[in-house]
C-alpha cells in the first residue's frame, strides 16, 4: 500500500518554489518584481547537485503551457500527486492562489495569470540558470541530466531530425539523457545521436531482438562532489506500442525490473555512493518501481509531464518530477557521507522568462537554428478567441480544433486524435501561426487516414485506451490520456474494469446512439501502422483555420466522467 509517508519530505528538504530565508516567489512578486536572483536563491546542502530537465519537446523559445485541470488517479494513486489539480493542488502544497507558483503549476486563472507573469521556458533562460548554479557550486559538483522527449515536438526539430535541440543540449554541457519520442526518428538516427555524444545516451531496458544484447549503455558512473554517482537509464518501456514499431524493428523494450535490480546491485558493488534512475517510465510507474527495487536513491521521473514542487519519498527513494516544455529546472542537492545520502534539499525552479536574462551564446544558437524556417513559422493562419490547450485526461480545446478540422476536411462522422501531451498553449486574441499548429502536430508519421469502423470496433478501441490509463496497476498503464474525439460524446466510469468503462456513445450531430453493427466514417492521424495514406495533419488544421479565420471553441459536456 502507498502510505502517507510519500507525502512527507525529509527534514533536510526545502519546499520548492521558495527562496532562501523563507521568502516565497509570491512575496517576491508582490514586492515589486520577480527577479532572477529570487529564482536562483537556494540554501545549498552537501557537495553534490543534480539538475534535471525533461520533456522539453523541442521548445527552444519561451512558451505558454497550461497545466491540466483533470488528472485522475485510480486505485492506490487516487488523490495522490500528481493526480491533484487546481484548488486541490494549491491546497496540498500550500500555494497561494494567483501567485507565480499557482500560474506555473496549475490551470487556475490561466489566462489572467499568463498575461501577468508571461511566458515560461526557453533554452537561453535555462542556460542562464544552469551556468549560475555551476558557478555557485563548481562544475565538478554539478550533474545535468535530461529525462527524454527533448528532440521532438516542433517544426524545426522535425526538419532537422532533432539537431536543433541536440546543439542546444550540447551547449548546456548535458551529461546524460534517456529517450522516448527520440526513437520516432528511427533506429539509425538514434544510434547516430548516441554514438556521437558527448553526453551519454542510456537505456538499461532496450535489447536487440536477435541476441538480447544491450543496444545502449545501461549506466554510467560520474564523480561529482567527491562522490561516485551511478546513473542508470530507463527508456520509455512501451515505445514500440505507443509509437511505430517499424521505426525500431530490431529493438525490444520493456520495464525489465529484474535487470534494473542487477544494475543497482552492480553499481553498489562497484562502489557507487549514489544511485540515480534517469527514467521515462511515467510517475505512477516509477512510484511503484521505487517500492519494489531497493537501493535507488533518486528517481528522476518523466513522460507524464508532472511538475511537483516537493520531492516525494517512497521508502528511501526520492522521486523528482520536473514538468515539461522547459517550464522548470529541478535542483537536488545531496549531502553524501560514508557512502550514502545523508540529507538533501530540493527546489523546482520555475523558468519565468521575463525574470531571467537570456544567455547570449544560447540565444544566438537558437536564433541561428531557427533562421532557415523563421518565415514559415511566423505565417499567421488565423486568430483564436479561446484559450487553446491540450493537456489533461480528456479533450482540450486544441484537440477539439484538430478533431473538427479532420471532420470537415476529410468529410467524416468521427475524428480520433492521439492524446499527445506536447504542444504549446495560445491565449485569447493570439495569432494562430504555422508554428503554433506544428507545435501540436510535428511528428514523423503525420498522415491523416480516412476509414470506416463499426460501433463495436470503436467502443473496443475506447475501452482499450481507457484501460491503458485507468488500470489500477501502474505497470499496466501507458502513462497517457484518453484518445481525443470529435463528433462523438460518451460516458466513462473510470472505476470499472476493461469492457465496462465506456457507455452512451452518441453522435453529437444527430444525437443518435452509436450502434454496434453499424459502420461509421472515421478519420485519424499518427497511426502506428506503416504506409498510412492521407495528407499530413498540419495541412488539414491549417486549411481549417484559414477557412474559419477566427477560432472559437465553445464549452462542451460531451464526455461525462464518473468513478473518480
Amino acid at each position: 500500500m502507498i502510505s502517507r509517508r510519500e507525502f512527507v519530505v525529509a527534514a533536510t528538504a526545502a519546499a520548492s518554489l521558495t527562496a532562501a530565508s523563507g521568502r516565497s516567489l509570491a512575496q517576491a512578486a508582490s514586492s515589486g518584481k520577480l527577479t532572477q536572483d529570487d529564482l536562483l536563491r537556494f540554501d545549498a546542502v552537501g557537495k553534490v547537485t543534480l539538475l534535471h530537465l525533461t520533456d522539453t519537446h523541442a521548445q527552444l523559445n519561451p512558451i505558454y503551457f497550461r497545466e491540466p485541470s483533470v488528472n485522475l488517479g485510480v486505485g492506490e494513486t487516487k488523490g495522490l500527486p500528481p493526480h491533484l489539480t487546481g484548488a486541490a493542488f494549491l491546497d496540498k502544497f500550500k500555494v497561494k492562489p494567483n501567485s507565480p507558483q499557482a500560474y506555473a503549476l496549475t490551470s487556475e486563472d490561466f489566462v489572467a495569470l499568463a498575461k501577468a507573469y508571461g511566458r515560461m521556458g526557453g533554452f537561453d533562460r535555462i542556460a542562464t540558470l544552469v551556468k549560475a548554479i555551476r558557478a555557485e557550486r563548481g562544475d565538478d559538483n554539478v550533474l545535468l541530466l535530461a529525462g527524454g522527449d527533448e528532440l521532438q515536438g516542433s517544426w524545426t526539430s522535425l526538419q532537422t531530425k532533432g539537431e536543433d535541440v541536440l546543439s542546444a543540449l550540447k551547449a548546456l554541457k548535458l551529461d546524460a539523457m534517456v529517450g522516448h519520442w527520440e526513437f520516432t526518428y528511427g533506429a539509425e538516427r538514434v544510434k547516430e545521436i548516441a554514438d556521437a555524444g558527448p553526453f551519454a545516451f542510456l537505456a538499461q531496458n532496450i535489447r536487440s531482438l536477435e541476441w538480447q544484447e544491450e543496444v545502449f549503455p545501461a549506466a554510467k558512473v560520474f564523480e561529482r562532489g567527491g562522490a561516485k554517482i551511478a546513473v542508470i537509464g530507463q527508456a520509455y518501456p512501451r515505445t514500440p506500442i505507443a509509437n511505430p514499431r517499424w521505426m525500431i524493428p530490431d529493438w525490444e523494450f520493456g520495464l525489465r525490473e529484474d535487470d534494473l535490480r542487477k544494475q543497482v546491485e552492480s553499481a553498489r558493488s562497484g562502489g557507487a555512493d549514489v544511485v540515480v534512475l534517469l527514467s521515462h517510465n511515467g510517475f505512477d510507474v516509477d512510484r511503484k518501481m521505487a517500492g519494489r527495487v531497493r537501493g535507488i536513491d533518486v528517481i528522476l521521473t518523466a513522460h507524464t509531464h508532472d511538475a511537483i514542487p516537493t520531492a516525494i519519498e517512497v521508502d528511501k527513494t526520492l522521486l523528482i518530477a520536473s514538468g515539461s516544455h522547459g517550464k522548470f529546472l529541478s535542483r537536488l542537492d545531496l549531502d553524501v557521507k560514508d557512502g550514502k545520502v545523508a540529507g538533501y534539499r530540493f527546489g523546482l525552479i520555475p523558468v519565468f522568462s521575463d525574470a531571467i536574462a537570456p544567455d547570449a551564446e544560447m540565444a544566438k544558437l537558437v536564433t541561428d537554428a531557427r533562421a532557415p524556417y523563421a518565415a514559415e513559422l511566423a505565417r499567421e493562419i488565423g486568430r483564436t478567441e479561446s484559450v487553446l490547450y491540450r493537456r489533461g485526461n480528456f479533450n482540450g480545446t486544441l484537440d477539439d480544433v484538430i478533431c473538427q478540422a479532420m471532420i470537415e476536411q476529410r468529410d467524416v462522422e468521427i475524428a480520433l486524435s492521439p492524446a499527445f501531451r506536447w504542444g504549446t498553449s495560445l491565449l485569447p486574441g493570439d495569432p494562430i501561426t504555422f508554428e503554433a499548429i506544428s507545435n501540436a502536430t510535428a511528428v514523423t508519421y503525420p498522415n491523416c487516414y480516412r476509414s470506416t469502423m463499426t460501433g463495436k470496433q470503436f467502443k473496443d478501441v475506447l475501452e482499450d485506451v481507457a484501460d491503458n490509463i485507468f488500470n489500477p496497476d501502474p505497470y499496466f498503464q501507458g502513462g497517457g490520456d484518453m484518445v481525443r474525439l470529435g463528433g462523438v460524446g460518451y460516458a466513462i466510469d473510470i472505476a470499472q474494469p476493461i469492457g465496462r468503462r465506456i457507455s452512451n456513445l452518441t453522435l453529437l450531430k444527430s444525437g443518435a446512439s452509436i450502434e454496434a453493427d453499424k459502420s461509421y466514417t472515421v478519420a485519424g492521424w499518427a497511426s502506428v501502422n506503416q504506409n498510412v495514406e492521407g495528407p499530413p495533419i498540419w495541412e488539414l488544421v491549417e486549411r481549417h483555420v484559414a477557412d474559419r479565420k477566427t477560432i472559437k471553441v465553445e464549452p462542451t459536456d460531451a464526455i461525462k466522467v464518473s468513478g473518480a
